[in-house]
């Protein structure tokens, strides 16, 4: 999947690539994303610290509400970043709204079939799945870890029988994505809270924000599948190709590709929003460039992708 920094300004009008009413709105925030296929938004943080990020789920089941308007699955993260500022809007928007998220054909072949994450500032988080055609919304500030299938409330069922295994002498290691839940989540709550004096002399300025971005780096690499390894007929069982880390509190975007060897980021308090006025993009993120440390200068005006370049790459399902 080739992958694209992306910002996004505020005030800027959209309408959904498919449907037969499509939903329409103006973005009340700007955020740095990261585009897939460049199609659509898999990824990304709000200028207000809203985190999206969208996953594959094989057991998805959209209905289709003639009533409803509709959303195309690809701009399903974009359209929670431009319009939210906290996950309690984003439920009680996606709890009360007829949308439907009409799904296609990526340019892969596979399904669009995906589950939603979304997390803000406060510590709230919530996701969002469609199961047997309805919308699911898990809302709870303890749910810090979503992989692929199976559906959420089985990963949780998974998690709570291995809470009971000591996570230091045994741990699933294989590349499930129910292994990989397992392993994420006990590695999250075992990384440490506080100063590791062990460690923290060869951090960058000695600070435990620098320890915690090491910590979780190091958990999502655990959970990734290395290059080369997947399985055509699972699409939940394929190569890790990128991770982000999204840091709330400081505002930063940190991008660490697998096909690059250096991790890169943007601080978003140096995107002035109110003159930002056009996509800007990070460009050859994972084809011509290297990227290390702060990018935010290094943005230049592009597109956004229109219709006909959508129909191009992948088909909808409506």
């Amino acid at each position: 999947m080739s992958s694209d920094i992306v910002l996004m300004p505020r005030n800027a009008k959209y309408i959904s690539y498919a449907g037969k009413n499509p939903i329409s709105w103006t973005s009340k925030y700007g955020s740095v994303t990261t585009f897939g296929y460049h199609a659509g938004v898999a990824d990304g943080m709000n200028e207000k610290g809203l985190v999206a990020n969208l996953l594959y789920l094989a057991e998805s089941e959209y209905a289709c509400d003639q009533q409803a308007q509709d959303l195309s699955i690809i701009q399903w993260t974009q359209f929670s970043l431009d319009m939210f500022a906290t996950v309690a809007e984003a439920v009680g928007f996606f709890s009360t709204e007829q949308i439907n998220i009409v799904t296609g054909i990526l340019p892969n072949g596979r399904a669009a079939t995906m589950h939603l994450a979304l997390s803000d500032s406060s510590g709230d988080s919530a996701i969002f799945e469609y199961v047997s055609g309805k919308l699911c919304i898990h809302h709870n500030r303890k749910y810090t870890v979503m992989t692929n299938s199976p559906i959420f409330e089985e990963q949780q069922s998974l998690c709570r029988y291995w809470s009971n295994i000591n996570g230091m002498t045994f741990l699933p290691g294989s590349i499930s994505a129910a292994d990989r839940f397992v392993r994420t989540s006990f590695f999250l709550n075992a990384i440490p809270r506080t100063v590791d004096h062990n460690y923290i002399t060869a951090l960058p300025n000695q600070s435990y924000h620098q320890q915690a971005l090491a910590s979780v780096l190091g958990v999502i690499r655990s959970a990734g599948v290395p290059l080369g390894i997947q399985d055509p007929d699972k699409p939940n069982i394929s190569s890790t190709l990128w991770r982000t880390v999204s840091d709330q509190h400081n505002m930063v975007y940190y991008f660490d590709s697998a096909t690059r060897p250096s991790i890169f980021w943007v601080d978003i308090k140096k995107i002035d929003f109110t003159t930002l006025n056009s996509l800007m993009i990070l460009p050859g993120v994972q084809s011509n460039n290297i990227y290390g440390g702060e990018t935010s200068h290094l943005f230049e005006k592009t597109e956004y992708p229109s219709a006909t370049q959508i129909e191009n790459l992948m088909k909808f399902v409506v």
